[in-house]
């Protein structure tokens, strides 16, 4: 079998990337004192480099010296067939059920705007994705959250209770499920979804599933399309998925929908086309079809093991080291979300204190505020190993240990 490169870190400083050229900047992460380099763990995207095959298929486009006006082709449609129904099971998928969509979040405002009105509510769990926030509040929604409920075991769950008390009150007819859930990183079971579309259905719900994260699963978790639990689930939900999150192409731009009720989506794609920006790029599209190859699904495969171990490492890491901060390990996404308010409480720190002596030392890691919990950080594992283990290592000698 062929073996891919996770433990080469690329040089990303002058090649565009926010995720290192932006920090110390207002919206990133502050820069590392004197003596510390920057370590990358906010912005959801990977520091590793990409399958082989992507620049392969890229660059043998570009080699043709046209880059005219055109349409996605027959391979572009086979392949997001082929890989959801090797990765997903889904079966009964055709090209008319698939459509572009710059991104994820462009699709479900899309989806919003055909089905909702202005100034209407729009139920999703907490903690919150911050991309949901601003769509929805730029959009001129109303966000009307479900807070999630950790069990006896610290497993973060749906508040069903909740759910169905939020949307009688709000009158709500849509709703935003991520599947996998991204902070929290839950990998959502057959049964937990059918419990959610009972009720969307009793409520005749709508449903805009950001499915982005689910190809990157962890320690054997599988994933469970939301489309694929019921019939009311498949006529009555807008799914998104795209190769950015699985591969790292978020700067290619191309996302792209699974709607199977015609009525749907022929409203999504009509809303979607108004402002004419929501075409695709044919480079994104060879991309594409790179990644969804034979080689791709081998890279991703290797992947998720790379990032199983990561997030092994790290979550027995604060588990042993740093008592007070309450993490779960995620079941899907690289992303691990701490709680940190008995550690700040016991040592009285703010969380501002304890982002900063983090930032001073090079871990770049991410306020946790924004995505409604006000004692929260969250971390990007997508890098080598070796990697992971110095940022806890200074985490660990610097701020957690200092005392």
């Amino acid at each position: 079998m062929k073996q891919f490169d996770f433990t080469t870190m690329p040089d990303r400083h002058g090649m565009d990337s926010i995720a290192v050229d932006a920090i110390g900047h207002d919206f990133a992460p502050a820069g590392p004192k004197e003596g510390f380099d920057a370590i990358p763990m906010w912005v959801a995207d990977m520091n590793l480099m990409t399958c082989p095959a992507i620049q392969e298929a890229v660059i043998r486009r570009t080699q043709h010296p046209a880059f005219g006006y055109f349409d996605p082709s027959k391979a572009y449609y086979e392949s997001i067939i082929r890989w959801q129904a090797t990765r997903n099971y889904v079966s009964g998928l055709e090209r008319k059920h698939i459509g572009y969509e710059n991104g994820v979040l462009g699709g479900v405002i899309s989806t919003l705007n055909a089905l909702c009105s202005r100034g209407d509510a729009v139920l999703l769990q907490s903690p919150t994705y911050i991309g949901f926030t601003h769509v929805l509040e730029n959009n001129g929604y109303k966000i009307v959250l479900n807070p999630m409920i950790q069990d006896g075991e610290g497993v973060w769950r749906l508040d069903y209770a909740d759910m169905e008390k939020k949307i009688e009150e709000n009158r709500i007819h849509a709703a935003i499920f991520c599947n996998p859930h991204n902070p929290c990183g839950r990998v959502w079971n057959p049964e937990e979804i059918q419990r959610a579309m009972d009720i969307f259905e009793r409520h005749q719900v709508w449903i805009v599933s950001d499915e982005i994260w689910s190809d990157l699963l962890l320690n054997g978790h599988h994933h469970t399309p939301t489309q694929s639990v019921n019939a009311y689930a498949r006529s009555h939900t807008a799914a998104f998925y795209a190769p950015s999150k699985t591969f790292n192409l978020a700067g290619l731009v191309g996302s792209y929908h699974i709607i199977y009720d015609d009525l749907l989506r022929e409203r999504q794609e009509k809303e979607a086309s108004l402002s004419a920006y929501n075409s695709m790029n044919v480079l994104s599209m060879h991309a594409l079809i790179g990644a969804y190859g034979e080689d791709g699904q081998a890279w991703v495969n290797q992947l998720c093991g790379v990032l199983s171990e990561n997030i092994n490492y790290a979550y027995d890491f604060i588990r042993e080291r740093f008592p007070g901060i309450s993490v779960r390990k995620p079941e899907g996404t690289y992303m691990l979300f701490l709680h940190c308010e008995e550690w700040c409480q016991k040592h009285g720190k703010t969380l501002d204190d304890l982002l900063k002596a983090g930032t001073d030392v090079g871990v770049a890691w991410q306020d946790g505020r924004p995505f409604n919990d006000p004692w929260g950080i969250r971390m990007n594992l997508a890098l080598p190993l070796r990697r992971v283990q110095e940022a806890f290592e200074r985490l660990d000698r610097y701020v957690f240990g200092a005392e």
